[in-house]
């Protein structure tokens, strides 16, 4: 099977560099997929999963918006943040959890609309590492 070049990177640097059978991402209009020799494509991503697959195993990855384009046999990702499913704490992700849930309840007022606006992207954060490690662990 062709291969598509992978790369995942954030801030800190590269999280992943190499030859992948399949990509799967969390794009803002939907999750897609990409194969070797796709047409070149550019989307923002959101809060998600992305999983990958090489030789019948597949990764999953937790990242956080940002953007991916596919050139030439290859698909970039440059996102905020990325973690492998089976390093997600989830015991944290589930406090982080509760904490987001909170704060969304008691930013009820107009003045509270930046702390709910945080506070929806924590959950989303915390809800997206809890899917991807039960992914992974599976």
């Amino acid at each position: 099977m062709a291969q598509i070049h992978l790369e995942v990177v954030t801030p800190s640097g590269a999280v992943v560099s190499e030859e992948v059978d399949i990509v799967t991402a969390p794009g803002v209009s939907g999750e897609f997929g990409v194969l070797a020799n796709h047409a070149p494509f550019l989307s923002t991503i959101k809060t998600g999963t992305l999983s990958f697959k090489k030789d019948r195993s597949t990764r999953f990855l937790m990242v956080t918006g940002g953007f991916t384009e596919v050139s030439n046999n290859k698909i970039t990702f440059l996102v905020e943040s990325a973690e492998f499913g089976n390093d997600i704490d989830v015991d944290r992700a589930l406090r982080a959890k509760e904490r987001a849930e909170k704060r969304l309840a008691q930013a009820q007022s107009a003045t509270e609309k930046i702390n709910r606006v945080r506070a929806e992207a924590a959950l989303q954060r915390s809800l997206a590492r809890i899917r991807t490690a039960e992914m992974a662990r599976r």
